[in-house]
């Protein structure tokens, strides 16, 4: 529960860090802390905001770390990425030319598997979330999401998948333009931390964002997307 603080331990834990390095990045005001009762407290909300933000810088490794250390259940017929985005939460091309159009078009997107219960208030969250900082990246992609998980709006975690004829404006560095899009919608804050980590694994793999630009169909942008996730996960 985020109004629930995290020790330092509890924190080393979930960054998948070494406990001491963990305290010197908070003594020196890297990671963000309150000191209460004689040690280090967390608010969980604060530190995956935080999060959310270093992993744009982290590497392959570092991002692997952030996964692992969430304790997901295995899925032991599915990889992490095809246990959330179904072939029918792509769409391929993306029909949408302005910010607010993706964001409500990836959410139509995300409702064809029912379960997204409260479409309003997602698409609220999302907008709010962007306002306050883009998620759009250099590489022309974005990854939009609420800023807290979303239990009682959704009835399961889901990824929707969009790519759109052009780029557009999405807030990215130096007026990049934006034309892949993936919509991260989840229940809890373990998953979704899951969930980021994988999508920065995924476009650190060479040539990945490439060959995603050329699928011609959502079908196949689908299997791109599986096979690049189970290879990541191998």
């Amino acid at each position: 529960m985020d109004h629930q603080f995290l020790s330092l331990d509890e924190l080393a834990q979930q960054l998948g860090r070494d406990r001491r390095e963990v305290e010197r990045q908070v003594q020196r005001g890297i990671i963000p802390g309150h000191r209460m009762e004689g040690g280090w407290r967390f608010h969980p909300a604060e530190i995956r905001h935080w999060l959310e933000q270093e992993m744009r810088g982290f590497s392959a490794d570092e991002l692997a770390s952030v996964e692992s250390a969430q304790n997901l259940p295995a899925v032991t017929d599915q990889s992490l990425l095809e246990s959330v985005l179904a072939p029918e939460l792509v769409a391929v091309p993306l029909d949408a030319r302005t910010k607010r159009s993706v964001i409500e078009s990836l959410i139509e997107v995300a409702g064809r598997t029912w379960q997204v219960w409260e479409p309003a208030v997602v698409l609220e969250a999302v907008l709010e979330r962007e306002a306050a900082l883009s998620t759009a990246f250099e590489n022309g992609v974005a990854i939009p999401h609420p800023r807290n998980p979303l239990p009682t709006a959704l009835g399961a975690s889901l990824v929707a998948f969009g790519r759109t004829s052009s780029g557009i404006p999405f807030g990215g560095p130096r007026r990049s333009l934006t034309d892949l899009f993936f919509l991260v919608l989840c229940q809890d804050a373990r998953t979704h931390l899951a969930v980021l980590a994988r999508l920065g694994r995924l476009l650190r793999v060479e040539g990945f964002v490439d060959q995603l630009r050329e699928c011609p169909d959502s079908l196949s942008a689908h299997e791109l997307l599986i096979a690049t996730d189970r290879q990541v996960e191998a």
